[in-house]
């Protein structure tokens, strides 16, 4: 039987009708709404098309919005000193510093640069930490939509055999730190693992995210296994695709998710429920000494 489809647009559609209605309501409570600054560092074409969603996703749910696009010519200093800006602007709840940066600015001193409340992307050295002690954190957003993925299909993590391809420090890593919380036995595999194929095959759960087009397929796959393909590629004929062969894996995978469709539009919800948590626990922080 064919695996059944892990629709993440429509998962995803449904968290944005409901962080909609709840910006709303912290609007009624705190006198403004959430606010959401994306900088954008010179034109790299994906990124500004990134960007551009990721504004009108949060305009489009009552927050505000907004990209400040700076050119390639920006310093590291620059960069830093509008951060310090932001981070100490009481209006703006959630920086976001879209990546890749220009190869003169070190990335690791600007991710760290930004206050870790205001850290929606969850990569500062702190909310990395707290991951991992199991500390509450803002958290990486394509592995927390790949959580939430397994738990709309009904996926038990509790004791299952589960296997992170990809060693990323923007997903793969997390995803490890996440499916442990949840109770699974986690391995992490890369690109170098020796027999990557075998290892495969003894995961109930599989996350891919290696970044290479159609890597994994149908005959790598545990029968029943649950696949969450966090890959976006171009095949050869130049059509979107993921780390796996979606046509094979699912006729033995019993769930997966489809490229696009499926992790791509969680990803980008999970921000604005990061922006919302993040405002959040400014309001609460801004109104404790009163309390």
């Amino acid at each position: 039987m064919p695996a059944r489809i892990i629709d993440g647009k429509s998962l995803a559609a449904s968290i944005r009708q409901r962080v909609a209605i709840e910006v709303a309501a912290y609007q009624h409570e705190v006198g403004r709404v959430p606010a959401l600054h994306v900088l954008l560092v010179g034109e790299d074409p994906g990124s500004m098309i990134y960007v551009r969603h990721k504004e009108r996703d949060a305009n489009e749910v009552g927050m505000q919005g907004r990209v400040l696009r700076l050119p390639e010519s920006t310093t590291e200093q620059q960069l830093l000193g509008l951060i310090s800006e932001l981070n100490a602007d009481r209006a703006v709840n959630a920086i976001l510093v879209q990546l890749p940066l220009p190869e003169s600015i070190r990335a690791s001193r600007v991710l760290e640069a930004v206050d870790p409340q205001k850290d929606v992307d969850g990569f500062h050295p702190k909310n990395v930490g707290a991951l991992w002690s199991g500390l509450p954190a803002l958290t990486p957003c394509t592995p927390l939509g790949c959580m939430r993925l397994l738990q709309e299909a009904k996926v038990k993590t509790k004791g299952a055999r589960a296997l992170v391809v990809g060693r990323s420090n923007i997903v793969g890593k997390p995803m490890a730190a996440l499916l442990l919380a949840e109770h699974a036995t986690v391995t992490m595999a890369h690109s170098r693992t020796v027999d990557l194929a075998e290892r495969c095959r003894e995961a109930d759960i599989l996350v891919a995210a290696i970044g290479r087009p159609k890597m994994i397929s149908g005959d790598w796959l545990k029968a029943g296994a649950a696949v969450i393909d966090v890959g976006m590629n171009r095949d050869q004929d130049g059509r979107l695709c993921g780390d796996v062969d979606f046509s094979s894996a699912a006729e033995i995978a019993a769930c997966i998710t489809p490229v696009p469709g499926g992790v791509g539009p969680m990803t980008r919800a999970m921000l604005l429920e990061n922006t919302l948590s993040a405002a959040r626990m400014q309001a609460g922080a801004t109104r404790a000494p009163s309390a």
